[in-house]
């Protein structure tokens, strides 16, 4: 049985394929990345693959597929029916899509996208695992340096419960989901075990600092302004300033424990992320 993992080379799929080499044996494991040369360093064997030609040849005896979500916005949808498609040629029995956070219901703009490949992977033909991927922690703990320097964390979620948790989190459930076909047919909404508010991680930064670094909770277009100063690009400042207002009226929390349930531990504490965020700086 051969497990191929999309994107193997990015922040997700570096994590997925370090655990799943605990998992089964490295030769079993497929890297499917642009540029192979930079997944030399993985341990286990590369194929050249992205979303755009998409070469069924490159799926090829590969059994069970995770697809990791194209960061590409806008162009998710389109790519991840390439996939799909170049999946069911090559004779993939079994998909592995990583989602977002109850992706049926959700305001984030994002939600669309993931949306309509869930909907390609039903129609497919193919045997299908939906992984509704919440929000990873250092989405906001990257912004913990220009925090600390500024004086302040500043966003627009209100007091919004955020229940994230670290990358490798969801990466060690998704290897542990893909090496293990009894979770074929499953839709899975994983998040943190422990919500917390973005005032909540403002005070944690402030105890581990030693200084005070208050919530400023902003107007959505005020924090994009930040956002845009700062140097981030207008459509991508514009997005996260949404998201932020998203997570105010509740799309980044749940209550459920199926992550940790998958990864056998707690999920990673906001504690802990913020001090390996801060050791990082």
């Amino acid at each position: 049985m051969k497990i191929g993992v999309t994107a193997a080379t990015g922040q997700l799929g570096r994590f997925v394929i370090s655990h799943l080499s605990t998992l089964v044996p490295s030769e079993d494991i497929v890297a499917l990345v642009r540029n192979p040369e930079k997944g030399a360093d993985l341990g286990v064997a590369t194929r050249k693959f992205d979303y755009e030609s998409a070469d069924a040849a490159s799926l090829e005896d590969i059994d069970h597929l995770l697809l990791i979500s194209s960061n590409e916005i806008g162009q998710r949808a389109r790519q991840h029916g390439n996939v799909i498609d170049a999946a069911k040629s090559a004779g993939v029995k079994w998909i592995v899509y990583t989602s977002i956070l109850k992706a049926d219901t959700s305001t984030i703009s994002l939600a669309g996208e993931h949306l309509a490949t869930e909907k390609a992977l039903a129609e497919s033909g193919i045997d299908f695992t939906v992984l509704r991927n919440g929000w990873y922690t250092e989405n906001y703990t990257g912004s913990i340096g220009g925090a600390v320097a500024n004086g302040a964390f500043v966003g627009s979620a209100g007091e919004g419960k955020i229940a994230s948790s670290a990358r490798k989190d969801f990466a060690e459930a998704a290897a542990v989901v893909v090496s293990d076909a009894s979770h074929k047919g499953n839709v899975y909404e994983l998040s943190g075990d422990v919500a917390y508010t973005l005032s909540e991680l403002a005070a944690e930064i402030s105890k581990q600092t030693g200084k005070k670094i208050p919530y400023q909770n902003l107007p959505e277009a005020d924090y994009a302004a930040i956002l845009k100063q700062v140097g981030l690009p207008e459509m991508f400042a514009d997005a996260i300033a949404n998201w932020d207002v998203s997570a105010s009226q509740g799309d980044l929390y749940d209550e459920g424990t199926q992550l940790s349930q998958l990864i056998g531990r707690p999920t990673t504490s906001l504690a802990k992320s913020v001090e390996d965020a801060l050791a990082s700086l």
